[in-house]
């Protein structure tokens, strides 16, 4: 195996947490919903619990990105 087949597969294994974090972000905005539609008056505490997993799961899926780019380019 040649280093360019390497460093491509190294990408790729490198950009799976972006799968993840589609799923885990569309987990967390669907809980959040249906509690709200439970219990309205609820919704306003825990919003910014929601907001910071949010974060969260999006900064796992830009790093994978990040780290699959910079594979890509050369930097690692």
């Amino acid at each position: 195996m040649d280093a360019e087949a390497a460093k491509l597969i190294g990408a790729g294994i490198a950009s799976i947490p972006l799968a993840g974090a589609a799923i885990g972000l569309g987990l967390i905005f669907s809980s959040f919903l249906s509690g709200a539609f439970r219990n309205p008056s609820a919704s306003a505490q825990n919003q910014p619990t929601m907001l910071l997993a949010f974060a969260l799961t999006e900064f796992t899926g830009l790093l994978g990105f990040v780290i699959a780019i910079l594979i890509l380019l050369n930097v690692l």
